[in-house]
């Protein structure tokens, strides 16, 4: 029994010890940098994941969510590598749009070893969508109008010329038996709300983003989704919308959406925030946050996520050079 005791204090000696080295580092003022103006999926990301880490008591404050638009992402990823290189407290909103810049070498002189991968918290499908009053009904009748005047028909979205935004609905264009793509209008802004706002102000025929900066949108009636770019149609609310797919368009666009931060972050610090990513993809809150909001799974920390991105960053330059983007 004394020995069985001992070993149950050794345990607990143990434990607290290593639950003291997990917490080593906290930071003491969490921030999370939106490379977008408000309301685009960027600042959908830090929102919502700096508010399930409070509620979690993953974080210790509040998460101070800073927009820094401008480059699709570039002025954003320039600012932390030559400024913030050192910060602790920081995190950065990335998503497929990171590693499309990154592929095209859209942020001179900067490569995605300069960054540390922290993790994903899941994948946000792309949509093509328009006005809740226009004419379009489906993705073969806006394909078909750009066919017949590819200048007839703007499109807007939320990343640069080149981006992840417009190379979703060039994928499409290509599937629809475009055979010139490089002629479809596509139109760039900081972030989906802007595209969103244009579109509705009738200075756009539509739009290309993804689900989760869409949403509010559909909610309050001012656009249509036309197509969903995922294999099958999603669960839930999201059921009512049609997939590219199913319209005879073979075309298919995940965006996936996690965290980068300062290349010369501590290995402490940065322990801290994959685990604490982790832990928050794992909460039941954040699986919520995803029902809601019709982001997919995608689980993915530490050196698994930078292997991801890694990945990521050589299919869209394939792409990229298919479509003619890049040489």
């Amino acid at each position: 029994m004394k020995t069985i005791v001992t070993r149950l204090a050794l345990s607990a000696v143990l434990a607290g010890t290593t639950a003291l080295a997990a917490h080593a580092f906290t930071p003491e003022a969490p921030e999370c940098i939106a490379p977008a103006n408000p309301g685009g999926g960027w600042d959908f990301t830090c929102r919502q994941v700096g508010k399930v880490l409070q509620d979690q008591k993953l974080i210790g404050s509040t998460m101070q969510v800073v927009n820094l638009a401008g480059g699709g992402g570039g002025v954003a990823f320039a600012e932390v590598v030559n400024k913030r290189k050192d910060s602790n407290d920081l995190i950065v909103a990335a998503s497929s749009s990171t590693s499309t810049r990154l592929a095209q070498n859209a942020y001179p002189g900067n490569t995605m070893d300069q960054v540390r991968w922290v993790g994903s918290i899941g994948a946000d499908y792309g949509v093509i969508a328009v006005a809740k009053d226009s004419p379009i009904n489906t993705l073969p009748e806006l394909m078909e109008k750009m066919k017949s005047d590819p200048t007839s028909i703007s499109i807007g979205g939320g990343s640069a010329v080149g981006g992840w935004d417009h190379l979703k609905v060039l994928i499409a264009a290509k599937a629809a038996g475009i055979e010139d793509v490089r002629k479809v209008k596509y139109i760039a802004f900081d972030g989906g709300g802007e595209a969103v706002t244009q579109l509705l102000g009738g200075s756009l025929q539509a739009f290309t983003g993804d689900l989760s900066e869409a949403k509010g949108f559909v909610d309050s009636g001012d656009i249509k989704i036309l197509a969903v770019l995922a294999p099958e149609r999603l669960e839930g609310d999201y059921a009512q919308f049609p997939t590219a797919k199913e319209q005879g368009i073979d075309a298919e666009g995940a965006n996936w959406r996690g965290f980068y931060a300062p290349g010369g972050m501590s290995d402490e610090a940065y322990d801290y925030w994959t685990d604490a990513i982790a832990k928050l993809y794992a909460s039941d809150e954040w699986k919520q946050v995803m029902a809601t909001n019709g982001i997919a799974p995608l689980d993915l920390s530490g050196d698994e996520f930078q292997a991801f991105v890694a990945d990521s960053v050589a299919e869209i330059t394939a792409i990229s050079k298919e479509i003619g983007i890049l040489k």
